[in-house]
């Protein structure tokens, strides 16, 4: 989960690291703090170097604070990896020369994956963050599977804003002329101007209904296109959830 961050910043075993074991967390930890992110001052940094205290845990709650991490002691990998992230934006601020001219990494044609998504880590904190930030904006609900969450996003971004979507929906729709002495009101308001505003105001009240029926139809497709992708578990013998 974070071996990429860890060989990035030069640690020692980037593909052992174990943020579940304590001692090799608060170790990991302060050698984060004294080499790469030093937000504290060197005398500063006692309570976090004091590994055996029984007080760590509070300095260490304190430190994320500091720093203005949104997570806290006890989501400890989202923290683990907010901080890697941290690391790694002040190791190349502090190294912009080295990294500038690195040449990109280029894939060959078999490494090139088919689908967009099948590499993605799903249990990612910053992918659950990004997929819920997108999800609130757009005011889709949220789903226990954020891979679903995101399909949903991509179907809504590709039916309401693309270009050609926003275009469609910017042009000007001409009404075309009503005879309302053919739509019976079905009572009578004792007043010939009345009675025909009432008229209007109920054929625009069925033309409202009928652009909430439109919407109500593509919400139904939308969610069909989500949930009509079963997943085949040969465990089971069947196809399903």
């Amino acid at each position: 989960m974070f071996r990429r961050k860890l060989t990035a910043l030069d640690y020692h075993n980037p593909s052992g690291f174990d943020c579940k074991d304590e001692t090799e967390f608060r170790n990991f930890i302060v050698w984060l703090e004294d080499q790469k992110i030093r937000h504290y001052k060197i005398e500063d940094r006692g309570n976090l170097r004091n590994i055996p205290s029984s007080e760590w845990a509070k300095s260490f709650e304190q430190y994320l604070q500091d720093v203005n991490c949104p997570f806290t002691v006890q989501e400890r990998p989202e923290s683990v990896d907010w901080l890697l992230g941290l690391a790694v934006r002040f190791e190349y601020g502090d190294n912009v020369e080295k990294y500038k001219n690195c040449p990109p990494a280029t894939a060959t044609e078999a490494e090139k994956p088919l689908d967009p998504l099948i590499h993605l880590d799903s249990n990612n904190p910053d992918f659950k963050a990004g997929v819920m930030g997108l999800a609130n904006m757009l005011k889709i609900q949220r789903h226990d599977d954020y891979l679903v969450m995101l399909k949903a996003i991509r179907i809504l971004i590709q039916e309401r804003l693309t270009p050609e979507a926003i275009a469609k929906a910017s042009q000007s729709k001409e009404g075309l002329p009503v005879a309302l002495d053919k739509h019976i009101l079905g009572f009578d308001t004792g007043d010939a101007t009345l009675n025909e505003a009432a008229q209007i105001l109920r054929l625009l009240h069925i033309e409202e209904l009928r652009d909430l029926q439109t919407r109500i139809n593509e919400a139904i497709v939308a969610v069909q296109a989500i949930i009509a992708d079963p997943k085949t578990d040969h465990r089971l013998g069947k196809v399903g959830r």
